[in-house]
């Protein structure tokens, strides 16, 4: 398996990681296994959280292959925001991994800035992690953000951190397309290791793993994080890596233009459409892509995903900052309506709908009782 550079920490990273969240849901024996086999495949990157199932998933992982510990970057996550809970957070990582270091240990799910700017204050998590990486206890400190990309464009311009861990799979490329457009450029700029979670966002590309994968390893970053909880995944996880080689720009494009999840739906931000009575279309649509990651389409084809868009729609909590970005456009979608004979959808290279997607996007960002 392909081994990357985790920016400027010098470590080597697999180009599959393996991710424990999904450790909770199998015994402690089939997630040794899963574990272990990863490892003989030539897999050196196992991921946690602190959070995860109260400890569950670390002490599986401490159980499973705490003995081979010298074979992988092992990297685990702090959700308190306050020194004190954070640096007895890290001490019980610790014990549950049954180790005496952690690699990397990253601020998990920093939301926003405001709460970047309470884990740096001098009571703040970022000095609990420091000060276990002055002992030893940890080599390196990194932070974690779902979604839009802010807090880790104001974590990486402090200088403190070495690594950022993000969002990045092609069905997000159209909701945040500020995560590769400015967050990786930044990263490159300033070595900092870039790792990618959600390759199938969340699970929704679920049924295009081939493609989904193939998207992942070929962005500029060091690992692709997979949750893994059956052998049949391990297996396919395993080999899309082993086999991958880069593809062409032209094989990129192909997946904006073909991917089922986006259909005729999801705006790709590719601003070729304009309107003739003002609207910015775009930003109508980036709005929405906040609120909702365009998941919620008035209508229910497949059952299965219909399923899981209802379940991920608000997996980011960015709903309100949907609507704030939207409440500063003026004119907003209300002023798309029938009677235009505007030339948008003929601009739109994916047969988007725009006057379809505009009344719907009206409807949730309005905040309408009816549609």
């Amino acid at each position: 398996m392909e081994y990357r550079r985790l920016g400027k920490t010098e470590l080597q990273t697999s180009l599959l990681g393996f991710g424990g969240y999904h450790l909770l849901e199998i015994p402690v024996k089939e997630a040794s296994y899963l574990l272990n086999t990863y490892l003989d495949a030539g897999g050196g990157y196992i991921e946690t959280a602190a959070s995860y199932g109260l400890g569950e998933s670390e002490r599986k992982i401490g159980a499973s292959v705490s003995k081979r510990r010298d074979e992988f970057v092992l990297v685990s996550k702090v959700n308190p925001r306050d020194k004190e809970t954070a640096a007895s957070t890290i001490d019980q990582s610790l014990i549950n991994l049954k180790t005496d270091h952690l690699d990397v240990l990253l601020l998990h799910g920093v939301e926003n800035p405001d709460v970047l700017k309470r884990a740096l204050q001098d009571d703040g998590s970022y000095a609990a992690a420091l000060e276990a990486k002055k002992a030893g206890k940890v080599r390196h400190i990194g932070i974690s953000m779902h979604g839009k990309p802010t807090s880790l464009l104001e974590a990486i311009k402090t200088g403190k951190f070495e690594v950022i861990m993000s969002t990045i799979n092609y069905y997000d490329r159209c909701n945040f397309p500020e995560i590769e457009d400015e967050l990786l450029p930044l990263a490159a700029s300033t070595d900092t290791g870039v790792i990618l979670m959600k390759p199938l966002a969340d699970g929704f590309l679920y049924k295009n793993p081939e493609t989904a994968f193939m998207y992942a390893f070929s962005r500029p970053i060091s690992v692709v994080v997979a949750g893994i909880n059956n052998r049949e995944m391990l297996k396919k996880d395993l080999e899309l890596a082993e086999n991958y080689k880069p593809p062409g720009q032209e094989k990129i494009d192909a997946i904006f233009t073909d991917a089922p999840e986006l259909g005729e739906y999801v705006c790709r931000q590719c601003e070729k459409c304009s309107c003739v009575r003002g609207i910015d279309i775009q930003e109508v649509f980036a709005s929405e892509a906040y609120f909702d990651r365009q998941m919620m389409r008035g209508s229910v084809g497949d059952t299965a995903y219909y399923a899981l868009s209802e379940r991920l729609k608000f997996w980011f909590a960015q709903k309100q900052d949907g609507y704030d970005r939207y409440a500063k456009l003026n004119p907003n979608a209300d002023t798309c309506d029938e009677t235009c004979e505007g030339p948008c959808r003929a601009m739109c290279p994916y047969n988007i709908d725009i006057k379809y997607k505009m009344r719907l996007a009206g409807y949730k960002l309005g905040q309408k009782k009816i549609y």
